[in-house]
């Protein structure tokens, strides 16, 4: 058929049949990118314009009724120097002002990353135990499946009361053996920034462990089962058969769900409202909320930017660790 004849046929058939075989006769590349383009508006207009926004935000002098003249990076530099705590409410700040264990627990920025470490090391570990012992063949094994999504399928209002009621000082029934062991404090346990700060990390455990679990596990449902049969006909222990076989295989899924845990521990706010206060444990999210509605938008504005840049980082800095073909 000519090109003539094509047209021809096109401008009978409709525009709808015409850009029909267009998409027919884009290469592979141009497809996928031509897909991809509903995406990149609904990014572009959910995430990047707000984003571009705040940082606009950010370059105004912050006065105590709204935003000022144009400073450019100024607030930046308050922020990392110190001269920027004035705005900010309560007595919690953005850098550690000394290193002591009170200065450190006092930063909000220290905070986010004592508890993204913690929380993500043995949520990591324990969902990798559970969808071990979920990958075998055991009799009850899919309720076992069922019942590991319950905490996790726990609304964070409800999950933050659970534990808010478990460790309070009063009602509390774990406040006194921890308190014995010296993991909390005795009295005025939540409104203590240690101890309010192990109790986060312990729900947050509870709640994502599960979450870590189902991804790891499958990962593990993905690995061909003839490997297992040839490595036991080799001798190979259960040990080499988990070193040699499941964990390289599942590594690139752990990878991946390092990922997602590390953007969402790193954006911690609601678990602590609930269970605690942001007076008490600073988050940097919470700092940009608690600024936000005491009118300092411009401080607000600065550290949710600096945030976001700090998360881009991280999550750049784990990809480029898991490699290309890993996510």
């Amino acid at each position: 058929m000519s090109a003539e004849t094509e047209r021809r046929e096109s401008a009978r058939s409709g525009p709808l049949v015409a850009a029909t075989r267009w998409m027919e006769n884009l290469s592979d590349t141009a497809y996928a990118y031509l897909l991809l383009v509903p995406v990149f508006f609904l990014l572009g207009t959910i995430a990047i314009y707000p984003l571009l926004r705040t940082f606009e935000m950010s370059l105004f002098e912050q006065t105590f009724t709204g935003l000022g003249q144009f400073v450019g990076l100024d607030n930046y530099v308050r922020l990392f120097t110190g001269n920027m705590e004035r705005y900010l409410p309560g007595e919690p700040t953005f850098l550690p002002q000394s290193f002591s264990i009170g200065g450190l627990l006092q930063s909000a920025l220290t905070v986010t990353i004592i508890f993204a470490l913690i929380s993500v090391f043995f949520e990591t570990i324990i969902g990798l135990g559970q969808a071990l012992i979920l990958d075998q063949d055991f009799y009850g094994r899919r309720w076992m499946r069922a019942a590991i999504i319950i905490p996790w399928a726990v609304p964070i209002v409800i999950q933050g009361m659970i534990f808010y009621l478990m460790f309070h000082p009063s009602v509390g029934f774990l406040t006194p053996p921890l308190a014995d062991l010296g993991l909390l404090a005795p009295t005025n346990t939540l409104n203590d920034t240690a101890s309010a700060t192990f109790v986060v990390i312990v729900a947050d455990i509870w709640k994502t462990s599960a979450f870590m679990a189902l991804l790891i596990l499958a990962g593990l449902q993905s690995i061909n089962r003839d490997l297992y049969n040839v490595a036991k006909v080799a001798g190979a222990s259960k040990w080499q058969q988990f070193k040699y076989i499941t964990f390289p295989l599942i590594l690139p899924t752990v990878g991946v769900a390092v990922l997602f845990r590390a953007v969402g521990a790193l954006r911690i706010y609601g678990l602590i409202d609930i269970v605690s206060s942001c007076t008490v444990v600073p988050s940097l999210s919470c700092m940009v909320v608690t600024s936000f509605f005491n009118g300092f938008n411009a401080a607000a504005a600065t550290i949710a930017f600096t945030t976001a840049a700090i998360i881009g980082t991280i999550v750049m800095a784990l990809i480029i660790w898991q490699g290309e073909d890993a996510i």
